[in-house]
C-alpha cells in the first residue's frame, strides 16, 4: 500500500496496513472484487471482520488465523454478505444496522449496529458512522487514534458510491460524505468496499464536481 511502504517487507500477504497498535488485513473476493478487510488489535490479538462478502473458505481461515470474534457489515447488498451464512455457521456473530438489516433476511444476522456505537476490539475502539445514500443503513468505521476509515461502498476514489440501486439517493450520499466523512482529516485513510484506497485529502476537493455531473 502506498500510504505505508514498509508492508512490503512483511511475509503476510494479507497484511495491508499495521502500526504499533493495528494490523489490517485485506482479501479481494468474489465475481465483483470485493474487499474483505480484518481489523485486528496486535496487543490482545483479536479481531473484527468487515464485511463478509464471498468466497467463505478463505474468510474462515482468515478469521480463524486472526482471531476474529465478529462479523460487521457495511450494508446489505448482496455481493456483501454472501460468506454470512458459513460465518454464522461457523459461531461468529454479525452485526449490521437495523435499516439494512431486511437484505440480510436470507443470511441471516444477529446484532443491530447504531449510529455512533463505539465497538471494542481488544485495546481498539472503532466508530459507527451511519451514512447513508448507498443504501438506508449503510455505515462507515472509524478506527480511534490511527488514520483508517472503512467507508463501505459510500466513498471510493474519485467519487460516491451507486445511487441508481433499491435503497440509493444521491443528495443523501453527498450529504452523508460532506458532513459524515469529509470532517476527518486529510490524511485520513480511506479504505472502500472495492478498488484501492485513497484519502480525504484527496477526494474531499472533488466534491463539487461530484455534485455537478450528479454521480
Amino acid at each position: 500500500m502506498q500510504n505505508n511502504p514498509v508492508i512490503a517487507e512483511f511475509k503476510d500477504p494479507t497484511l495491508h496496513w499495521r502500526d504499533a497498535s493495528v494490523e489490517v488485513h485485506k482479501l479481494v473476493v468474489g465475481p465483483f472484487d470485493n474487499n474483505v478487510f480484518v481489523v485486528r488489535c496486535r496487543e490482545s490479538g483479536e479481531s473484527v471482520l468487515i464485511d463478509a462478502a464471498n468466497e467463505h473458505e478463505q474468510l474462515l481461515a482468515l478469521c480463524q488465523r486472526l482471531g476474529v470474534k465478529r462479523v460487521l457489515e457495511t450494508h446489505g447488498h448482496w455481493d456483501h454478505i454472501q460468506a454470512i451464512p458459513a460465518l454464522r455457521e461457523a459461531g461468529y456473530q454479525v452485526a449490521v444496522t437495523a435499516a439494512d438489516a431486511p437484505r440480510l433476511k436470507d443470511v441471516g444476522y444477529d446484532v443491530f449496529i447504531d449510529d455512533a456505537e463505539v465497538i471494542e476490539v481488544g485495546k481498539l475502539r472503532l466508530h459507527a458512522i451511519h451514512n447513508p445514500g448507498h443504501t438506508e443503513g449503510s455505515i462507515s468505521f472509524a478506527v480511534s487514534n490511527t488514520p483508517l476509515l472503512f467507508t463501505g461502498d459510500t466513498l471510493f476514489p474519485g467519487g460516491p458510491g451507486n445511487t441508481k440501486l433499491e435503497g440509493g439517493d444521491f443528495a443523501t450520499i453527498i450529504n452523508s460524505i460532506d458532513n459524515k466523512l469529509f470532517t476527518f482529516p486529510a490524511e485520513t485513510i480511506v479504505l472502500p468496499g472495492h478498488g484501492l484506497d485513497t484519502t480525504i485529502g484527496d477526494e474531499r476537493p472533488q466534491l463539487a464536481a461530484w455534485v455537478e455531473r450528479g454521480w
